[in-house]
């Protein structure tokens, strides 16, 4: 009776099925006899299943004829070849999420590439160029970085800057930096050796000492891992304390006659997690989440010894620990975090730097009520390249976030040409392409300055 009842319910399902894969057909039709299911409703699911069917089969087979016994004999098997290679390929659930992944990256401008989203940004800039007729002006935002943090700064020299500022001191992160220069084998014993001297333990953080958007910035937890880290690096880095807790992004801007500055935006950023069921692989709780699979190569990789790992009823799993949106990290419109504190805070530590106006704090803090209290430690400070990254909020629309990032090169323009009027040194554009195509700027040596260990 329930066998009745199911396949009265799904009659349709069970009969376009029977169709479409092989070997279904007479087991459907004899149980639908057996069953005595109604021969009405039978009969016109099978009509409705072999309309669609039959063009399906004859076009098909015409058009493989025409393709294979012509001219064209040698293309209808290169077609054949790639409809079967597609068919195999997307008959696995894995590969058929990471499809779906790919797709929602394409169709989310959340997760474009840079090149593609940052297209109307640069003709926005060039424009501005034109408009306030010095196309390099913003590269003057920061006269104490080399061309304002446009690229490739060295992360300890801003590292250094910060040190010699008696406001921004206790919000330091203890570090150091291993040298390129050195041989493979000597950057772990000087690392280790430097590591003591700083009285830092694992975990630590290990980055380029210039780079960009997250990119080779590792958390590494023994002395495995730091080996493997410091032997896949190509340029200097730097290895920092950990801090665990919340992180956030405050952009902040001031005119150089202005007492005080402004707080453009705060990002919070959120470390996506996935919950287990008791049934299911890491691998496959990444694949079945919304938002997840649009990343999911790049939580795959951050993982990959976890993957096939079933996480219990209601365990939950941290994919990423690092705030980097091109890692995978979920940055949300933080402007709810502003308080006269902070603001005092972040203002008081800017207005101490003489020759910065212009950026972006990477914070962490105990707690998003730390940082609303103004307690919080620096991860790095970035110049006038640096985004307001409340723009992935996925509350914002394209325009939304186009319409932050222009009124954020304007106030760079405006600033620059500022600091310009008030005797900084303009920066050519020479030297912009120059930084552009990989030169690497030296900031001048500032008097106080001094590596924070």
């Amino acid at each position: 009776v329930k066998a009745s009842g199911w396949l009265q319910k799904r009659g349709a399902a069970a009969i376009f099925l029977s169709r479409f894969v092989t070997g279904f057909r007479l087991p459907t039709y004899v149980l639908a006899g057996a069953l005595k299911v109604s021969f009405t409703r039978f009969a016109f699911f099978f009509l409705v299943a072999a309309a669609i069917w039959t063009p399906i089969l004859v076009g098909s087979v015409a058009f493989a004829q025409s393709m294979l016994f012509s001219s064209n004999a040698s293309l209808g098997l290169v077609a054949i070849f790639f409809a079967i290679r597609i068919i195999h390929k997307y008959s696995s659930w894995r590969n058929r999420r990471l499809l779906v992944g790919r797709f929602r990256r394409l169709t989310n401008w959340e997760f474009w590439p840079l090149w593609g989203f940052y297209a109307p940004v640069v003709v926005y800039v060039l424009w501005l160029g034109l408009r306030f007729r010095r196309m390099t002006a913003f590269a003057s935002a920061n006269p104490a970085i080399p061309a304002g943090g446009f690229k490739g700064e060295s992360k300890n020299d801003i590292y250094r800057l910060l040190a010699a500022n008696e406001e921004a001191a206790g919000h330091l992160l203890r570090h150091f930096v291993v040298s390129a220069e050195l041989s493979v084998s000597d950057r772990l014993f000087a690392a280790e050796g430097l590591m003591s001297a700083a009285g830092l333990d694992f975990p630590v953080v290990v980055k380029p000492d210039s780079g960009e958007r997250g990119s080779g910035v590792e958390i590494v937890r023994n002395r495995g891992e730091l080996k493997a880290a410091l032997e896949r690096a190509e340029q200097s880095v730097i290895v920092q304390e950990f801090a665990s807790g919340v992180e956030a992004s405050v952009f902040y801007y001031r005119f150089p006659e202005e007492e005080r500055g402004d707080i453009f935006s705060i990002t919070e950023k959120r470390f996506p997690e996935v919950i287990g069921d008791g049934r299911s692989t890491l691998e496959e709780l990444i694949l079945k989440d919304p938002r997840a699979v649009a990343m999911a190569e790049k939580y795959f990789e951050r993982n990959a010894g976890e993957l096939s790992r079933v996480l219990g009823p209601g365990e939950s799993f941290r994919l990423i620990d690092i705030g980097t949106h091109s890692r995978g990290a979920v940055f949300l419109d933080g402007g709810n975090l502003l308080t006269p504190r902070l603001e005092e805070r972040i203002d008081a530590i800017c207005r101490g730097l003489e020759g910065f106006n212009f950026g972006r704090f990477d914070l962490r803090a105990e707690s998003f009520e730390a940082l609303e209290a103004g307690r919080f430690s620096i991860i790095e400070l970035n110049g006038v390249t640096s985004e307001s990254t409340n723009i992935y909020d996925p509350r914002y629309t394209l325009l939304d976030a186009y319409r932050i990032l222009f009124r954020q090169w304007r106030i760079a323009f405006e600033v620059g040409l500022a600091n310009i009027a008030s005797g900084a040194e303009p920066v050519s554009i020479g030297e912009l392409l120059r930084l552009a195509f990989g030169k690497r700027p030296a900031m001048e040596p500032r008097e106080n300055a001094e590596q924070c260990a």
